[in-house]
């Protein structure tokens, strides 16, 4: 039997780094998490310390090089995956030259507005070319880019690329600054309308004011784009000759790692975002639902990009903000506020006592976008607990994605007999039997099911260099699971939904209405 072999995989979501070390029979030999700060500095603006950022992956890889203690030449390479629609402005040397803006900041909608109003065949020309329009909301990268060329000039002068928070990491440990046509997807100016030939397009740079020399190089998805330097690989202890292989968005990645490209499943993920995962063979989009189809790193075919909203943020928020806040009322605060999370659920039944839960803490996407909207409990009583709570919390969440699945099945031309269940949601006996009941068809939950990107980005690079075809991954990303709905649940929960849909549309124009 020949020797293990390894990739050292790094998935960066909005709240940290997870690495882990991932085996080529797509076991995980170790695996280290790091918490990284968001900082919310006012006006709608949302940032991170790519620094902070760049601490917390080296420690994280040097803790799991470390436990693994695996040979480093058994080591072969480094992939990356990580949250998009966030861009970092870098140096020469890849090093930031100001705060990374996070794909929950608004600061730059009044620049894609003005755009629109200078423009008013734009929308048109980018849903054509793009496959996306830069949204007046601001929550994308170029909004976030013509933010920082119209109101920090300073940092737009000194940036000498504009990159994904994934093309920031590799740049930093390869000193080679790249981009692909998955990562610069959410820059919104590449052609994207032949898969084979994506490149920046010359009118939509036209139309951003963006220089064209602000932005990376687009070389080809699954690149190996160099090896570590030599600082970098004696940081994290691994050898300066270990390969590192261009990245893609956590969107990619799960879809790939719950393996929904093969066509016999669809895949839903709960992280601090919710998706709804499908694939499609040609770039289209249904701005309706907000719906569209994006590059992936499958060859010939596209990710589809549905973007519920928040996932699980809806649930951190009532544990710490709620149930175990901590404030001029009381310290209710409690050193693991999601240890009796599980407990909890159960001693609840489906339904929470009709307490319906409206998930849209900041706004809501598909199948409905809408900045404005906002969350909320309805149907209190004087029978509602906090368990009831934060049972309809979950269950609110599944509504929601169960309202944007018919669309992406639409979208996709195909109705998924079942599921499959990924991210840090999917930890959740409880809300994988609730999605069962709520979706009305069985859930598949994976195993290990957070580090569902990690062997995503890894079996990318396995497949590379020759060792595992993806036409395997499901026998190297099991299933933990398979939950069947419950009629009965099914029954109720059909009632609830109906009222939840309902809901959105009487409740939104409250939101949309100007504060006095």
């Amino acid at each position: 039997m020949s020797a293990s072999q390894y990739i050292l995989s790094i998935d960066l979501g909005t709240g940290g780094p997870k690495v882990s070390l991932v085996r080529d029979d797509g076991a995980i030999a170790a695996g280290a998490v790091r918490a990284v700060e968001s900082l919310n500095v006012g006006g709608g603006g949302s940032e991170q310390d790519p620094e902070e950022i760049w601490s917390a992956i080296l420690s994280a890889a040097r803790q799991v090089v470390a436990e693994a203690d695996v040979p480093v030449d058994a080591v072969l390479a480094v992939s990356c995956a990580s949250q998009y629609f966030s861009v970092v402005p870098i140096d020469a040397q890849g090093r930031p030259v100001s705060n990374m803006i996070a794909w929950m900041d608004s600061r730059g909608g009044a620049h894609t507005q003005a755009l629109y109003q200078r423009h008013p065949d734009a929308l048109f020309r980018w849903i054509e070319i793009n496959g996306m329009l830069p949204l007046p909301t601001g929550n994308d990268s170029l909004s976030h880019m013509l933010f920082l060329k119209h109101e920090r000039p300073d940092v737009y002068e000194r940036a000498h690329k504009f990159v994904e928070p994934m093309d920031y990491v590799t740049a930093r440990l390869t000193g080679v600054c790249t981009a692909n046509p998955c990562t610069a997807f959410a820059q919104l100016l590449t052609d994207n309308r032949r898969l084979d030939a994506v490149r920046y397009d010359d009118e939509l740079l036209g139309l951003s004011g963006i220089d064209p020399e602000k932005l990376p190089e687009l070389v080809p998805v699954n690149t190996c784009i160099g090896t570590l330097t030599n600082e970098v690989a004696a940081e994290i202890g691994l050898l300066p000759r270990t390969k590192v292989f261009t990245g893609v968005n956590d969107t990619h990645a799960v879809s790939v790692g719950t393996g929904v490209y093969q066509g016999r499943y669809g895949g839903i993920n709960i992280g601090t975002t919710c998706q709804v995962l499908a694939f499609v063979d040609e770039k289209t989009s249904d701005l309706e639902h907000s719906i569209l189809a994006m590059p992936s790193p499958i060859p010939g075919r596209y990710s589809v990009m549905a973007e519920c909203g928040l996932g699980a943020k809806p649930l951190e928020h009532f544990l710490t903000q709620v149930a175990f806040a901590s404030d001029t009322l009381a310290d209710h605060s409690a050193p693991d506020p999601f240890a009796n999370v599980e407990k909890t659920l159960g001693s609840v039944p489906p339904g929470s006592g009709g307490l319906l839960y409206l998930p849209w803490l900041s706004g809501i996407q598909s199948p409905r976008a809408n900045a404005s909207m906002r969350g909320g409990f309805l149907g209190f009583s004087l029978d509602t607990t906090r368990a009831h709570m934060l049972r309809a919390v979950l269950e609110g969440v599944s509504f929601h994605m169960r309202w944007v699945l018919p669309e992406v099945e639409i979208f996709a031309g195909q109705e998924f007999g079942e599921l499959n269940f990924a991210g840090g949601g999917a930890v959740s006996d409880q809300w994988s039997q609730m999605l069962a009941d709520v979706m009305g068809r069985p859930i598949r939950q994976l195993a290990e099911s957070r580090y569902v990107n990690n062997r995503a980005t890894a079996f990318l690079v396995f497949e590379q260099l020759g060792i595992v075809s993806l036409d395997d991954i499901e026998r190297h990303c099991p299933i933990a699971r398979i939950y069947e709905p419950v009629p009965e649940n099914q029954r109720t929960y059909e009632r609830m939904f109906g009222q939840f849909v309902h809901a959105y549309e009487q409740i939104h124009p409250i939101f949309e209405a100007p504060y006095a």
